[in-house]
């Protein structure tokens, strides 16, 4: 499925909820809403003596002294979220304790990895603040952070448990993801890569696979078994993890698309902090992923 957060019935919902109009159409242009009026939008306060009125933007009434979601605030948003994301990280990194030894041909492996009970609390905590964010908008700006906090400090821990394998693989993976995004967003922004309804319908489908492929993959390893195309280093599994990493990444045009589309719709302003948190759940996603490929790729 797409984004779970960044979607149009979510925004159309709040935006509804809050007095402005649930229309998302507008001619994309990246961080410059249009500033032409919907149909019917008058406003008789900026009417000369004796003229006939004019049309100027309306504006928001709701929560946010009664201001509208802003590219820059999302930005803002984004880059507080992804710094509590890497300093949680941190932290769940040097909470971990890991084992090795050498064997006879000089080779390092893991003999033991302890990873502290509170680190799965916060993983769990960090799954349902994500769905009642999902749910509830408005509270982002205080679950998002809450979020990056938990998710954060599992993904330290397990990027150690992977680095401790594959030393040096959490860099390159890192170093892939920012590569990954920047060069979406270089796409986007100047229309090398234009999100059509067709380009959304088929990443739509694309993401409800993948989450069928996980969801049986969970579901065999609860009666001890695995999925080969999840988790082999097999050309084949090593060709799935390249799929999904490629959905993923094109998972970013489309929230790039959504966001510039709810800034020029003037989404409530709180929608900024909900924005950088979807925008969070599909970098995190896309990490994980290329994680994966990697590891499977070192293991041949």
């Amino acid at each position: 499925m797409p984004n779970p957060a960044l979607n149009d019935a979510r925004f159309e919902q709040e935006s509804a909820a809050n007095g402005r109009p649930a229309t998302t159409g507008f001619s994309p242009n990246w961080g410059s809403p249009s500033d032409e009026l919907p149909p019917g939008v008058f406003d008789p306060n900026t009417t000369a003596a004796g003229s006939a009125g004019a049309f100027q933007t309306p504006t928001y009434a709701g929560p946010g002294q009664g201001e509208t979601m802003r590219l820059s605030g999302t930005l803002s948003a984004s880059a507080i979220l992804f710094l509590i994301l890497v300093v949680a990280a941190w932290f769940g990194w040097q909470a971990t304790s890991v084992t090795t030894a050498t064997n006879s041909a000089g080779q390092v492996r893991m003999t033991d990895f302890s990873m502290p009970p509170w680190i799965f609390i916060a993983c769990i905590a960090a799954f349902g603040l994500a769905i009642v964010t999902c749910f509830k908008p408005k509270l982002a700006r205080v679950t998002g952070p809450i979020y990056a906090l938990g998710e954060g400090v599992f993904l330290g821990a397990i990027s150690k448990l992977y680095n401790t394998q594959f030393d040096g693989i959490v860099l390159q993976a890192v170093g892939l993801t920012f590569g990954v995004f920047i060069m979406m967003l270089v796409l986007y922004s100047t229309g090398t890569i234009k999100v059509t309804d067709r380009l959304r319908k088929g990443i739509f489908a694309a993401m409800g696979a993948i989450m069928l492929l996980y969801l049986f993959s969970f579901i065999a390893s609860l009666f001890g078994s695995s999925v080969p195309l999840v988790n082999s280093a097999s050309p084949l599994g090593i060709g799935i993890s390249l799929v999904i990493v490629g959905v993923a990444s094109m998972n970013l045009l489309t929230d790039f698309d959504f966001i510039e589309r709810q800034v020029a719709a003037g989404a409530p302003r709180y929608m900024e902090w909900f924005g950088a948190f979807g925008l969070m759940l599909s970098l995190v996603w896309l990490y994980l992923e290329i994680l994966r490929l990697l590891s499977k790729l070192r293991s041949r």
